[in-house]
């Protein structure tokens, strides 16, 4: 029954997130109420759930409104401008050189590992210049996921650490023979970037797109005002957000109000900058307060868990040896219905002990588990650093959905088959 609801709850979600039927706010919270209900849980139990859920992304959330509208005020300064007419330059305007840089800087970026980082980091300096080219800002998310998920097999990222915790395995012992896989993925994603971009030029051409002159008004009168400061600013602000002595949301908070006094002496100034942003940012914070209390309905009632459980039963028979195979294939569309933490703290620990009986040493399990659905991270409505990237780019989930999955599972099955070759993933 658990398992019934849950599937029906987040199926729900995912069809009306990519067919644009309701707004991700509504369904988000809507459909985990009225399919708690319906599951049989009482009104204590469901208001249970929401504080779980809200309580695990309050944080989040906070750092969302103050980080979009700060990077808003950052925008309307112009601190980004003389980047992006420096990177039109070294393009030339072509879309490919874009899309290579674009693949290249995602990866750099999540050197750390931390998903929010990424975007925040690549998403303001890159959104302009996409615009500028008339590119296709899904083609940025999905170059930007993609380099992401490759990075994400570092030992202090999420998917690794899960993996090692569940098997007391060493995560750094893990992820040393994924280093030439990793290697091997970032030269495909420059080669698909590559690709990709090449497609983007065609229909470019083909919207009789002229390339844009790489002077605006900011080359001829020198740089904006305030540029140093301002940049200085968005520097410490990053570099404070990198190094963790603050909260993030109170770096952004901090930020936003410096940002306001410099460039905005006048309150009246200060007021319309955010009112200018207010939309977008409390849009996105209403999202993942949403969000929150969809996963702590799904959490909190256990329905994550028992579907984590009963997939294995539903496979053919004769499938168990070859068990973290098959659902390393289907890895990356899991990631539309399993949140990371119970794909590897619920399922992973039962896919191990099936396997384990038919000779599969638990790293070989790992792999393909993790290599299957690791580039599926960021095209997960569960994922809260994909909202925070779709909404510093004012995109939608569902066409990020729709323009991304197909391609990124493909490259999902193309590590997979690396992997194997690698001998990573031993057959049984």
């Amino acid at each position: 029954m658990l398992t019934f609801a849950g599937l029906a709850i987040i199926v729900t979600v995912v069809s009306l997130l990519i067919l644009r039927k309701l707004a991700p706010v509504v369904c988000l919270t809507l459909v985990p109420f009225l399919g708690a209900l319906l599951a049989g849980f009482g009104f204590a139990d469901i208001g249970k759930f929401y504080g779980s859920g809200l309580s695990s992304v309050v944080q989040v959330a906070t750092m969302f409104i103050f980080a979009i509208t700060f990077f808003g005020v950052m925008q309307d300064t112009g601190v980004f401008r003389p980047i992006v007419n420096g990177m039109v330059r070294v393009s030339g305007g072509n879309a490919v050189t874009v899309a290579v840089c674009t693949a290249v800087v995602g990866m750099l970026a999540h050197l750390d590992g931390v998903g929010a980082t990424t975007f925040l980091l690549t998403v303001p300096t890159l959104l302009p210049l996409y615009r500028r080219l008339g590119m296709n800002p899904y083609l940025m998310m999905l170059l930007l996921a993609l380099g992401a998920g490759i990075l994400n097999m570092m030992p202090w990222a999420g998917p690794l650490g899960r993996a090692a915790a569940v098997t007391d395995l060493d995560p750094a012992k893990l992820w040393q023979p994924l280093i030439p896989l990793q290697l091997i993925g970032a030269a495909l994603l420059v080669a698909l970037a590559f690709g990709l971009g090449m497609l983007e030029a065609r229909r470019l051409r083909g919207q009789a797109a002229v390339a844009p002159e790489t002077a605006d008004e900011d080359d001829g009168a020198g740089l904006p005002k305030r540029f140093f400061v301002n940049a200085a600013l968005f520097l410490a602000v990053i570099g404070t957000l990198v190094s963790g002595i603050l909260p993030s949301g109170y770096v952004f908070m901090i930020g936003l109000g410096v940002a306001l006094v410099i460039n905005y002496p006048d309150v009246d100034d200060q007021l319309a900058r955010i009112r200018e942003h207010a939309p977008n940012a409390l849009l996105m914070g209403a999202i993942i307060l949403g969000a929150g209390t969809f996963l702590g309905v799904l959490n909190g009632s256990g329905m994550l868990k028992a579907i984590a459980g009963d997939l294995v039963h539903v496979l053919p028979e004769g499938a168990a040896p070859h068990l973290h195979l098959i659902l390393g294939v289907f890895g990356l569309p899991l990631d539309l219905v399993l949140s990371t933490d119970a794909y590897y703290f619920a399922l992973l620990p039962v896919i191990l002990e099936i396997v384990s009986g038919y000779g599969v040493e638990a790293p070989a399990a790992i792999y393909a588990l993790m290599i299957g659905n690791v580039i599926g991270t960021f095209v997960s409505p569960f994922s809260p650093a994909l909202w925070l990237g779709l909404g510093l780019a004012g995109l939608d989930m569902g066409r990020h959905i729709r323009h991304s999955l197909l391609t990124m599972w493909l490259f999902s099955l193309a590590l997979m088959g690396v992997g194997f070759g690698l001998g990573l993933m031993a057959p049984a």
